[in-house]
């Protein structure tokens, strides 16, 4: 064993890659990984090695050995780390098919993970198409679990990378196959693939698989969508190493200002991905009906709908050749004004095809159809706008939204209600769908437009116009959009932003690039160099600060001699005034301590000569040595004294010198206290910058807050004035019940007092009562008996007298405290002269248990004779009761119906009647007569009568007492 392993370890690293010992093929797997970890290029031995025999990784990734094989899927992430571009491109054919069959299958979950990093860094290194086409051959494979693991790794592909890196066109077109798999699990991972595809293509990827699929499937995928609709864009989670160092670029690059760069990022937010499937154009018009025009211009209906049938029928193909259509055109433009809604319907379905069969070359056409389209959206059946809505929307998918922008304006300020609705939803899809963002002047247009419709009358309306600038807020920017949002209110702008929010749309505004400046004017002194070397001396360092451009023109004098070359001026210098319109071209000299300090010739700068005086050279005093630099020379203007005491002479000859004298110590250490000054204020400068954003960033949210807290407050405040409202109603309800209440109480009382009055006057007086002579005295003339006559009584008093009423009261009452004075039947009456009142008490006779006498009043007869005639019956004035003849056997009938005698008396045969008779005169009962013996049992009965009087009597006063009417007599 040690001998094979010196000889293991001889061996050199590809050699053991292809040993028939797993252990020694594991051990090279781990080596390989260690050398290509440790690899600094790709241009290592090492790698380079690996890379010229790409025919040793597709032995290693189908390693018969568990072991071996997670060790060779490790070493080969690890090559195509180092190896970049290059690894990949050669090694890709090779090892990828093996790699997919063997290790997406094995058994290992770490190798099956491993084998699907290695297929991702083939896309990272280099391109994902070639890997995509190595792949797609295994969906046919015929073992299952091979085809599920091949979907899932599409998965995780798309997943990482999305479907601008990774065109997503071909595996859509393998998704109808893999959902007819007989094995759940393959149809299950398609399944997931095709979710994952739906999270980044939408509604936009069906078109070119859809419809192959069975119902069910449909149905199922559907439901599975519907997890992930509401979900946001999903972003790339890694890039190709291209990107990567695109990217790095950028952030190495200068920052651009934040909108800039949140527009960029937006731009690969909106990635466009062609998902148009690939048709071969078809001539359409050999298919045509040659009648076709003829047919549309019949008079009845069914015709000119057969003939659109027709036609339908020959353009519904996917492209069509392009060819003549204008005549064609130009009917169905007129169809457009149909009155059957079938034809109509019919031609815009016609419309739709052709738009999206030509394509571009539908834009010839566009003017011809859609002006009548737009016209025809007045109709309010929604059939008919529902077919003419997507017949425009193919024309503005065939054409651009800019070529559409005029006619869509004009109809949204159209005075049909139903036009302007239709033309803004229309005007929403096609920037929704629009590929090419609108221009500056147009979005100014739509802006204007829609700030119109954001105040009609239709809630409709309004929310369309508000979407439309929704959408076009997230195609244009802030930056653009903020200047036509300034003047909306807070609800309006909350609203459109919502919109904005939620809108999805497919194409992003990007600015075009400034044009670089073009390069500055070059100075006619500094496009040649200058003869003459720069003057040493301490005016070197100011003349180096001077600019070219606030250099100031030297004056010609016709007496000065042939200038001099001209020195340039230095950066950062000042121009200095002369007189005599002479510019000196000399700093002022310094002054120390306020005295002006005198310049050497040497340093000073040529000048011309002058007019004035020559001052002698020995009188200018010697320089002094600079003790302040910079600082200590003054920005007053200078004098021309000052001017005149420092110029000399003659001009001075700067003496050449052959190199710039360097600055001194103390003005390089001020011109870095300058640097480092400038420096700090650029960065304070910018800390007050970001404060100011900050500050402004919160004055828009107080804003907003204060907006918020005025809308809840005027919410509060009519709310409060609402319940007062409620309020004062409900004070005047109380109130007015509180008097209907009050006048219920009156009445009830005045009905109590009614009541109390009517029950007083419906029982007797007290008077009346204490009146009744019950029992009369011995002196009573109506007491006398034995044949005595009564005392006649006033003639006029018969009716009032209480002893005859107590004579006709009856015992037993019937009524409530009223008296039935007349009896019902009087003696010698015929029955039919009753008085009118017939619910009578019976009579006093009757009461006291006599029977009542016959018309010749003898008591011992009880058959009563035939009654005599009636006479007739007595007025008002003369109506009185009668008393019955209980008399003697003289006693007779007498004409005038009154049973007296001849002396003007009544019988004393035990007649116990008070009633008074017609002469005036009263008759009470004697005891002489012959029927005296019954005076004393009348008597005995008049007295119970009292008695019951009196009873009844106490019985309604206590009745009166307790309803409260009073008892009391008045």
């Amino acid at each position: 064993m040690a001998d094979q392993e010196e000889d293991f370890s001889s061996l050199s690293l590809t050699d053991r890659f292809v040993h028939k010992n797993w252990k020694v093929r594991k051990e090279a797997y781990e080596a390989a990984a260690k050398e290509f970890d440790n690899a600094q290029t790709e241009s290592d031995p090492v790698v380079k090695q690996f890379v010229q025999d790409p025919g040793l990784w597709k032995g290693a990734v189908t390693d018969s050995n568990a072991a071996a094989h997670q060790e060779a899927l490790n070493a080969l992430c690890s090559f195509l780390q180092i190896a970049g571009k290059a690894g990949c491109t050669r090694t890709r054919s090779t090892a990828i098919a093996p790699l997919a069959e063997k290790g997406l299958i094995a058994s290992k979950p770490s190798a099956k993970q491993k084998a699907q990093e290695a297929i991702l860094l083939y896309i990272e290194m280099d391109i994902a198409d070639p890997v995509i086409d190595e792949l797609l051959p295994l969906l046919s494979h015929k073992l299952p679990k091979i085809i599920a693991a091949v979907l899932n790794t599409f998965t995780a592909i798309y997943h990482a990378f999305g479907v601008k890196t990774v065109e997503p066109k071909p595996v859509l077109k393998t998704l109808p196959k893999v959902y007819g798999h007989a094995d759940k699990n393959v149809r299950a991972e398609a399944q997931n693939l095709t979710v994952e595809l739906y999270r980044w293509l939408r509604e936009g990827m069906k078109p070119l698989f859809w419809n192959e699929l069975k119902p069910v499937q449909q149905q199922d995928i559907e439901k599975a969508f519907e997890k992930v609709k509401n979900e946001p864009p999903p972003k790339p989670e890694r890039l190709l190493k291209s990107q990567q160092a695109a990217a790095a670029a950028a952030a190495a690059a200068p920052q651009k200002d934040a909108e800039e760069v949140g527009e960029a990022e937006g731009d690969e937010d909106v990635g466009e991905v062609d998902l148009e499937p690939e048709y071969m154009a078809v001539d359409v018009l050999p298919k045509i009906p040659k009648d076709l025009l003829e047919r549309l211009g019949s008079s009845k209906w069914k015709d000119r709908k057969e003939a659109l049938d027709e036609l339908h029928s020959a353009v519904n193909v996917p492209a069509i050749e392009d060819g003549h259509f204008h005549e064609i055109m130009q009917a169905l433009a007129k169809c457009m004004k149909d009155a059957n809604v079938g034809v109509v319907v019919t031609a815009a379905n016609c419309i739709e095809l052709l738009a999206k069969g030509l394509k571009k070359s539908f834009a010839r056409y566009r003017s011809t159809v859609m002006p009548a389209m737009i016209e025809r959206l007045k109709e309010k059946k929604l059939s008919v706008t529902d077919a003419i809505a997507a017949a425009m929307d193919a024309v503005c998918a065939s054409t651009t939204i800019s070529d559409n922008l005029e006619e869509i304006l004009a109809a949204m300020a159209n005075k049909n209600p139903q036009i302007k609705i239709e033309s803004t939803k229309f005007l929403v899809r096609a920037l929704k769908s629009t590929r090419e963002a609108p221009s500056v002047p147009e979005t100014k247009s739509i802006a204007e437009t829609c700030t119109k419709l954001l105040t009609d009358s239709q809630d409709t309306q309004r929310n369309a116009a508000a979407e439309v600038l929704g959408i076009l807020w997230k195609i244009m920017g802030d930056r653009i959009m903020n200047t036509h949002l300034d003047g909306l209110d807070d609800i309006r702008k909350a609203k459109i932003k919502e919109y904005m929010e939620s809108a999805e749309v497919k194409s992003k505004y990007k600015p075009k690039a400034a044009a670089p400046p073009a390069p500055k004017a070059t100075p006619a002194g500094l496009g040649k160099k200058s003869t003459v070397k720069k003057p040493t001396g301490s005016a070197t360092p100011a003349a180096k600060k001077s600019t070219p451009a606030r250099a100031a023109p030297v004056s010609k004098e016709p007496t000065s001699p042939p200038p001099q070359p001209k020195s340039l001026a230095r950066p950062g210098g000042l121009p200095k005034p002369g007189a005599g319109g002479t510019a000196p071209r000399s700093l002022k000299p310094p002054t120390a301590g306020g005295r002006k300090l005198a310049t050497p010739a040497s340093a000073a700068s040529p000048k011309r000569p002058s007019q004035a005086s020559p001052v002698e050279e020995d009188s200018v005093p010697p320089p002094k040595p600079l003790s302040r630099g910079l600082t200590g020379r003054t920005l007053a203007k200078p004098s021309a004294s000052n001017i005149e005491s420092t110029q000399p002479a003659q001009p001075a000859q700067p003496q050449p010198s052959s190199a710039p004298t360097p600055l001194p110590s103390a003005e390089r250490l001020e011109l870095d206290e300058l640097r480092a000054e400038a420096t700090r204020l650029r960065g304070t400068n910018e800390s007050l910058r970001s404060d100011n954003l900050k500050l402004s960033s919160q004055v828009n949210e107080l804003q907003d807050q204060n907006a918020q807290l005025i809308e809840d407050h005027t919410r509060d405040v009519l709310s409060i004035k609402a319940k007062e409202t409620q309020l004062v109603r409900a004070r005047s309800d109380a109130e007015t019940a509180e008097q209907s209440v009050g006048t219920l109480q009156r009445e009830v009382e005045r009905l109590k007092r009614e009541l109390g009055r009517m029950g007083r006057a419906s029982s007797p007086r007290a008077s009346d009562i204490s009146a009744m002579d019950i029992f009369p005295s011995a002196g009573d003339p109506g007491s006398a008996g034995a044949g005595a006559g009564a005392a006649a009584a006033p003639a006029g008093n018969t009716l009032g007298d209480p002893r005859s009423r107590a004579t006709v009261m009856s015992p037993v009452f019937r009524g409530e405290g009223k008296e039935n004075t007349f009896p019902g039947n009087v003696t010698g009456a015929s029955p039919g002269a009753s008085f009118k009142n017939r619910t009578l008490s019976p009579t006093a006779d009757e009461s006291l248990g006599l029977r009542r006498p016959d018309s010749r009043g003898s008591p011992k007869k009880a058959v009563a004779a035939p009654p005599p005639p009636p006479p007739p019956p007595p007025s008002s004035a003369t109506r009185r009761p009668l008393s019955q003849n209980s008399g003697g056997s003289s006693g007779q009938q007498q004409p005038n119906g009154t049973g007296l005698n001849a002396d003007g008396e009544m019988g004393s045969s035990g007649s116990t009647n008070g009633f008074k008779t017609s002469g005036g005169e009263s008759s009470s009962d004697g005891t002489g007569a012959p029927g005296g013996g019954q005076g004393v049992h009348s008597w005995q009965r008049a007295a119970e009568v009292t008695q019951n009087l009196k009873a009844r009597i106490e019985m309604m006063k206590k009745r009166q007492a307790a309803q409260g009417g009073g008892g009391g007599g008045r």
